[in-house]
């Protein structure tokens, strides 16, 4: 497959994404070994991957997963959980299928075990490479530290927007609060492009509009939903009631978040910071990096924010234009940053 990747040709607009992910985001060198993950739909912002890591001069596997199962995946390869034990830098660039978010933990068992700087590109597009990705990393990451800075002080965040989202999420210093701003370290993997920083609440409570998008393979289902936006009640932590227009949305939304006994539970609050992103293009990957509040039902990501529970599930919910408070502190007025 590296073969493959190497001599397919790719839209030179690819280019500068590509090279903002390999040197600036992962800052590869030239003495380690990365593992680069992808699929057919994929294949093409791949091999704009590979170039990049051929100037690098470093040494790199690349695996295509139609190459060795049959997709929707039920395990990741075990080919390929081995090679990144011996790699020190990991890209995943693949479309969402169905049910895979198993096989994307256990891939992130062994980044977290063996702390790879892992670049998380999960439904990764054209459009998202020409824009999200040609940010200013570093000025991302400075915001993300500023913003941090103040919201993990905070024992209260409350976020409201004209389209009626009311939430007071209530936080305790027992978690913590991670960047995730498109600079990855060993310490926690990111999506790219990236930018924003996340925790694990310990109470939310009020309305979330969804007017942006949903996550996980829903995303791709669904995709902006500014027109049937999906109105989500939050009682203590869980989710109680969804409703939307579009019926199917929800009622695929409701069972999502009822596969097990936290599946309906907030494990995700977070902020997105990416300053390079202004308008909703129906892709959760890029999406919920937006300047605003993005939340997660599911999963907490314990290894990273502390917190002592889990699920087999993990699906964001992106809204729009947000007013943020940090205790008394406005921190966002209608998605601009007052920071």
């Amino acid at each position: 497959m590296r073969d493959k990747l190497k001599n397919k040709r790719f839209d030179p607009e690819l280019q500068p994404g590509a090279h903002n992910a390999v040197f600036v985001c992962l800052k590869v060198q030239p003495s380690e070994k990365v593992t680069l993950i992808t699929d057919r739909a994929c294949e093409e912002i791949a091999a704009s991957l590979v170039s990049e890591l051929e100037q690098c001069g470093c040494s790199y596997n690349a695996f295509l997963l139609e190459d060795l199962a049959p997709r929707p995946l039920t395990d990741m390869p075990q080919v390929i959980l081995d090679d990144l034990a011996s790699s020190q830098v990991s890209i995943f660039a693949v479309q969402a299928q169905a049910n895979e978010l198993k096989t994307r933990m256990q891939m992130c068992d062994v980044v977290n075990r063996k702390k790879l700087r892992h670049g998380h590109m999960v439904n990764i597009e054209k459009k998202i490479m020409l824009e999200g990705m040609r940010a200013d990393f570093l000025k991302v990451d400075e915001l993300t530290i500023r913003v941090m800075n103040i919201v993990n002080k905070a024992r209260s965040i409350r976020a409201s927007t004209h389209g009626g989202t009311d939430i007071r999420a209530e936080m305790t210093p027992d978690y913590k609060w991670i960047k995730t701003s498109g600079i990855i370290s060993p310490e926690k993997w990111g999506n790219l492009p990236g930018g924003e920083t996340f925790t694990s609440p310990l109470e939310v409570n009020g309305r979330f509009i969804v007017d942006g998008v949903v996550g996980d393979y829903l995303c791709a289902k669904y995709g902006d939903l500014k027109n049937t936006p999906l109105t989500l009640e939050i009682e203590r932590n869980r989710l109680t009631k969804a409703n939307s227009k579009n019926k199917e949305l929800e009622d695929e939304f409701w069972r999502y978040t009822h596969r097990d006994e936290n599946s309906d539970r907030v494990g995700e609050f977070a902020i997105g910071t990416n300053l390079a992103l202004r308008n909703v293009v129906g892709n959760i990957l890029q999406d919920e990096k937006i300047p605003g509040v993005h939340m997660a039902f599911g999963d907490p990501y314990g290894a990273h924010t502390g917190a002592q529970w889990t699920s087999s599930t993990h699906i964001d919910v992106v809204g729009r234009k947000f007013d943020i408070w940090a205790d008394d502190h406005q921190i966002m007025s209608c998605g601009e940053f007052l920071v």
